[in-house]
């Protein structure tokens, strides 16, 4: 479809109001996505259930608000909307690259493909072996490093919106969902070695997971606020907005560039939470290991260590 038939479908549109907005409005490519997702997740969580394995509900809750939240985004009117108003286009982008990746991670999908997939047998390779090898691969350790997550996820903002290449993805519906899929793969890449559930090759830290986090949020500070300050439209979609919607062209500008600026604090709120949590799990765990230890070996560790100060007390003597 090309931009004219974008313009015809969009000259009368009435003024946006969020009722309007959230009507169903089938966008295909994301319908069938989100199906299938929720469709898998559920047949991994049935398999593990039926063979007397435990998932956690709150996975199943985290991951099923991610889908939604992406089929919310793209298949109502708000895609429609998107595609002529820019603040509305703005909450599209800061759902599907920020918030959908972190409730989809939480929700752990690659642990419970792994769990799920039957293992091939001996010698051969089934889907299980080949997710395997494909997390362990040398690709996947780049593509999930902060040397690329960072500037990419930086990227996408400033190279999209302030460069025509933005404008020329919104000519054609095709180059509307390829991008839309863009900021859910980088939001996901960004957000797994972060926070996420699932066994990746590039996991440091928390304290270094923190440091990944905060290192991209001021850009997206700065971005929005580089769109709030501009005395003129800057994109040139969203330059002629239809009559019918009743807005000024700066103003809606300024309105997504506010959404951006703030939007950028909530997912920093959202992974610090999870991070803390996951933190105090993992202390919890190894205070717990640590103590079956010791169980097992008869405290070897702090009687080795009295016989150390015994031995000095006796030296100093």
């Amino acid at each position: 479809m090309d931009h004219s038939g974008h313009g015809m479908m969009h000259m009368d549109m009435p003024p946006f109001t969020l009722g309007r907005a959230l009507q169903f409005s089938s966008e295909p490519f994301f319908m069938v996505g989100c199906l299938l997702g929720l469709a898998l997740y559920g047949w991994g969580v049935v398999r593990l259930r039926r063979r007397g394995d435990a998932w956690p509900v709150g996975r199943v809750i985290a991951f099923a608000l991610g889908v939604l939240s992406v089929a919310l985004m793209m298949c109502t009117k708000l895609n429609d909307y998107g595609m002529v108003m820019f603040s509305v286009h703005m909450v599209q982008h800061m759902v599907i690259s920020m918030l959908s990746p972190i409730l989809i991670l939480l929700g752990a999908p690659v642990t419970l493909t792994l769990r799920a997939l039957p293992a091939a047998g001996r010698g051969r390779k089934g889907p299980r072996e080949l997710l395997v090898a494909l997390l362990h691969s040398r690709y996947m350790r780049i593509i999930t490093h902060p040397a690329f997550t960072i500037p990419m996820f930086i990227a996408s903002l400033y190279a999209l919106y302030f460069t025509p290449l933005f404008d020329f993805l919104m000519e054609s519906r095709t180059g509307h969902i390829a991008m839309m899929v863009h900021f859910l793969a980088v939001g996901l890449v960004f957000f797994w070695p972060i926070m996420g559930v699932d066994p990746g090759p590039h996991r440091p830290g928390y304290v270094m997971r923190m440091l990944e986090l905060f290192a991209g949020m001021p850009f997206h500070a700065f971005f929005g606020i580089a769109l709030m300050m501009a005395s003129e439209p800057m994109i040139g979609t969203y330059m002629h907005p239809p009559a019918s919607l009743g807005i000024d062209a700066l103003d809606d500008q300024k309105a997504g560039g506010g959404i951006a600026w703030a939007f950028s604090e909530i997912p920093s709120v959202l992974v610090l939470l999870a991070l803390v949590f996951q933190w105090y799990r993992s202390e919890q765990r190894q205070a717990r290991r640590s103590d079956r230890a010791a169980d097992r070996d008869g405290d070897k560790e702090l009687a080795a260590y009295n016989a150390y100060l015994a031995s000095l007390d006796a030296r100093s003597r």
